[in-house]
């Protein structure tokens, strides 16, 4: 996604911690984690601009428990038409999560395809697990992220400015 039209001038997810291009990265590894067998980073290549703390692209690769490759592509610095694809193919075959999840496609086929929805259904979901006193936490998307910063490759890259 392009960071200067989604995030524009908010510094604070440049800042450590702040994430950088794993903020939109974080909901695709929420999806693999929960469909996939478990997973572990084996490289992983984070482009630093010179002047941020937080990366604005990255390669991540995995390998899931029964030997698997598991391949993430992040790029904070794309223009034009933006994508949020998610890319799956299995020996039960080829699935593509596209536009941000609003549509579904399996085998070429498209089996779900509606506006998108993500985030009136996320503040719902908060409204029910507040009234409900509860909590709905997955940390293996966060060890993902945590583990990308802790053995990656730091490759740093030109100045990034809004």
């Amino acid at each position: 996604e392009d960071v200067r039209r989604w995030h524009p001038n908010q510094e604070w997810i440049w800042a450590p911690g702040g994430f950088g291009v794993f903020d939109p990265g974080i909901n695709a590894l929420s999806i693999a984690t929960h469909i996939l067998p478990p997973m572990f980073i084996t490289s992983a290549v984070l482009d630093f601009p010179e002047n941020r703390a937080a990366p604005v692209a990255a390669h991540v690769i995995f390998r899931t428990s029964n030997g698997l490759p598991v391949t993430m592509e992040l790029d904070w610095l794309q223009t034009g038409p933006q994508s949020w694809d998610i890319l799956a193919e299995t020996d039960k075959g080829k699935m593509v999560l596209s536009g941000g999840g609003a549509k579904l496609a399996v085998d070429g086929k498209v089996v779900h395809d509606e506006p998108e929805t993500e985030y009136p259904m996320l503040y719902k979901r908060f409204a029910e697990i507040v009234r409900a006193g509860a909590s709905d936490v997955d940390l293996a998307p966060l060890q993902h992220v945590a583990d990308a910063f802790m053995l990656g490759k730091r490759n740093v890259v030109e100045a990034f400015f809004d």
